[in-house]
């Protein structure tokens, strides 16, 4: 992000609710950002009663949950799987940000859910359909990351990728580098090893993609990451001040892009307490795990690792289990 961007705007991305704010908050007020994003967005509970933390601490540890769906809101869809889960973890002092990437075929036990699913082994991308989608399917999602990880949350944000195309076009693009070519399944799109300008519809197609690619889902979970920090550094280069009519529509896109859960606290707390983040403060972390072939159904399966790294989370101990586990964590 430029360097005359506000740090906090930097922080957002750390929360998820960044998706919403990422592309104005290099350029307008804290107030007139948080009043303008208040009448955008949709409002949501999305956290089940035993995963939400009752009392949140502006100055953390703090634990965030972003769900990324090619449908929500309301959608008829009989598939409404949650393509992409972060658990964004911020420690106390609010200085690092850790991007967490569950692997959307991690085999976990979904609990029973309020309209009648009964509760069973599955892939952790089936909760947020089994729950219903919307809000109840965000609920179960964020039930069953509880009841793996241990873990309450502070507050979720559930993302219309498809939404965002059009928010990143509004940005004008953002910057993408390619380490390994990447042939698009749904387009036939190559995408060739380089850096360079991604449209909105180019930068979702290329980080939906995970076949053929040397670490399957996990280069999936990196790209997506690098995403959410191309989109920062687009938004630190981009002045929409002297167009306000641009900007209205960008805000308008990025709130039909979001439903949140803020668990109560007003977002211009939020925005304050988050405003010293440094900028190079995100880091993302793949979960420790291994895909397994069971019953002819590719899985992933947590190791002993994926238990140590959410006892780290629980603990307050990531800077230490990050420094002790290079492998996992990519600099963003």
């Amino acid at each position: 992000m430029g360097s005359g961007a506000p740090r906090w705007a930097r922080a957002l991305v750390g929360v998820g609710l960044a998706l919403a704010l990422v592309a104005v908050a290099a350029v307008v007020g804290v107030q007139v950002l948080t009043e303008r994003y208040d009448r955008a967005v949709a409002r949501g509970h999305l956290l089940d009663d035993d995963a939400r933390r009752n009392r949140t601490d502006p100055e953390g540890p703090l634990n965030y949950l972003l769900v990324g769906s090619d449908r929500f809101r309301g959608t008829a869809d009989a598939d409404q799987r949650s393509d992409t889960i972060l658990i964004v973890h911020l420690p106390a002092g609010l200085r690092r940000a850790y991007l967490i990437s569950v692997p959307r075929d991690l085999l976990v036990a979904i609990p029973p859910a309020p309209n009648g699913y009964g509760g069973g082994q599955d892939k952790i991308n089936a909760a947020y359909d089994l729950g219903g989608g919307g809000d109840g399917g965000a609920q179960l999602l964020s039930a069953t990351l509880h009841r793996l990880t241990g873990l309450e949350f502070d507050g979720a944000a559930v993302v219309d990728f498809t939404g965002l195309r059009r928010v990143v076009d509004l940005l004008g693009g953002v910057r993408m580098c390619v380490d390994t070519e990447v042939r698009s399944v749904h387009t036939g799109t190559v995408f060739a090893p380089g850096c360079r300008q991604m449209d909105g519809a180019a930068a979702l197609d290329y980080v939906r993609q995970r076949y053929d690619l040397p670490d399957g889902d996990y280069d999936r979970q990196r790209h997506q990451q690098q995403l959410l920090r191309a989109m920062l550094d687009r938004a630190g280069q981009t002045d929409l001040l002297g167009d306000p009519l641009k900007l209205d529509e960008l805000i308008r896109a990025v709130g039909d892009s979001l439903t949140v859960d803020t668990n109560g606290v007003p977002l211009e707390d939020l925005v304050l307490a988050l405003r010293a983040l440094p900028a190079d403060a995100l880091l993302g972390i793949r979960v420790p795990s291994s895909p397994q072939l069971i019953g002819q159904v590719s899985y992933v399966v947590l190791d002993d690792g994926g238990n140590e790294l959410f006892e780290a989370v629980r603990g307050a101990r990531m800077p230490r289990w990050a420094a002790a586990n290079p492998r996992w964590v990519s600099p963003l």
